[in-house]
């Protein structure tokens, strides 16, 4: 069994953060714990073991997850998603980010598939 902790180093979440990379399409994936930095991957390899960014940081800080494109850091200028990871109690014991190299086409995707229309395809199965 995995567990994730706030004390969680890379080597404990890279198994989750390449899961999530290859369900993702091979998009590239940061995760950190609270207190330790953690990993960034991109196109099925892991780049960087001691890994944080600025809005990794931030949902750590905030526990709200956001959806921007940040001024700074590695992925200046790219669209990313940050969810925070919470224990039991509510607390952010860790960030998961993905970042969106399809400059929004990912984004788009996801609205188009719930439009009223896709939806009541999708109910006739015929989608």
């Amino acid at each position: 069994m995995i567990k994730i902790s706030k004390d969680s180093r890379s080597c404990e979440l890279c198994k989750i953060a390449l899961a999530i990379h290859e369900l993702s399409g091979k998009l590239p994936i940061t995760m950190r714990s609270k207190y330790n930095k953690g990993v960034r991957i991109e196109k099925g390899n892991v780049v960087d073991m001691n890994y944080t960014g600025p809005i990794l940081e931030k949902v750590l800080q905030s526990g709200i997850t956001q959806r921007v494109t940040p001024s700074n850091g590695v992925y200046r200028g790219v669209p990313v998603c940050v969810v925070p990871i919470k224990n039991d109690q509510g607390e952010t014991i860790a960030a998961l980010g993905v970042v969106d190299i399809t400059m929004g086409i990912f984004e788009d995707l996801i609205q188009i598939t719930s439009r009223p229309e896709i939806m009541r395809l999708k109910k006739r199965n015929m989608l």
